[in-house]
């Protein structure tokens, strides 16, 4: 995998920034269903719900529990602002 391309994700609460690093997949609680994040992904805004954002670093799958927020997708940058 090439890392200049992976993923940069980041998790921020109105109190504190959550995490921030390099990922090779991002699942996300749309509101319309999850959907997945790949490299390249198309730009998005939307809203998210109650669920489990779920990525991939390093080669293991890694979780977290929100109950809603959004996400802004935009040149391989996933920025989630959530209430947790």
């Amino acid at each position: 995998m090439n890392v200049a391309e992976d993923i940069l994700l980041e998790i921020n609460s109105p109190q504190s920034t959550l995490l921030s690093r390099k990922v090779e997949k991002v699942f996300l609680p749309g509101v319309c269903g999850s959907f997945e994040v790949l490299r390249r992904h198309a730009p998005l805004i939307t809203s998210l719900v109650e669920g489990q954002i779920r990525y991939y670093a390093d080669g293991q799958m890694h979780s977290m529990s929100i109950c809603s927020g959004f996400v802004e997708i935009n040149n391989n940058k996933v920025s989630v602002c959530l209430d947790l």
